[in-house]
């Protein structure tokens, strides 16, 4: 009796540290997160959540991939960096982004809101890039971008739409350097979508 109390717990055991380390798995970001190709080789459901939702948006992939890769590096948790009180205590995170997308919790409520998707979640790859599509499709409408144009996408993403209205980003170099950063990055995987896809 006791034998077999054993058993079954160290099955549950077992079972439970695979599905851990699957989950780990699925979470980790791509070895090659500069070639778009070699992302959607390693993870082949990220391809058909990108497809679809650059369709659902009409939006382009490169640039919703571009934008993901700036804010997270594709890490399903990110979070900003603590702020040091005296240069060595954590003290609280500059803003609530989180996750792929690195939403900020208005934002997201909003999001989830607009599209009638009240169980979406930033840490899901699927929801995140849905996110970015829907965002980058706001963007377009109200400030009149190109579907393409991942530097004036960036910015807007970034600062908000009322930001950029207000071209708060004038007063920010680094961020006019980050934004270009992520036009050559949608640069390069529109290149090398073309040959996968």
């Amino acid at each position: 009796m006791q034998n077999s109390f054993i058993s079954r717990r160290l099955k549950f055991i077992f079972i439970a540290a695979v599905a851990v380390a699957l989950v780990g798995c699925a979470g980790a970001p791509p070895k090659r997160p500069q070639n778009a190709c070699k992302i959607f080789a390693e993870k082949s459901s990220w391809e058909k959540h990108t497809r679809r939702a650059a369709r659902k948006w009409r939006a382009d992939p490169a640039v919703l991939l571009a934008i993901m890769k700036q804010e997270s590096s594709f890490r399903a948790n990110a979070k900003p960096r603590r702020k040091k009180l005296f240069g060595i205590l954590p003290a609280r995170r500059p803003s609530s982004a989180f996750g792929y997308a690195q939403a900020l919790d208005g934002t997201w409520r909003l999001y989830k809101k607009d599209t009638g998707r009240p169980l979406a979640r930033r840490s899901n790859f699927k929801d995140a890039m849905d996110f970015i599509g829907w965002y980058t499709a706001q963007s377009r409408r109200k400030l009149k971008f190109r579907a393409t144009d991942a530097y004036r996408h960036y910015l807007a993403y970034h600062e908000g739409w009322g930001g950029y209205q207000r071209r708060t980003y004038k007063r920010k170099k680094w961020l006019l350097q980050v934004a270009q950063r992520v036009d050559r990055q949608a640069q390069t995987y529109r290149a090398q979508l073309k040959r996968c896809w």
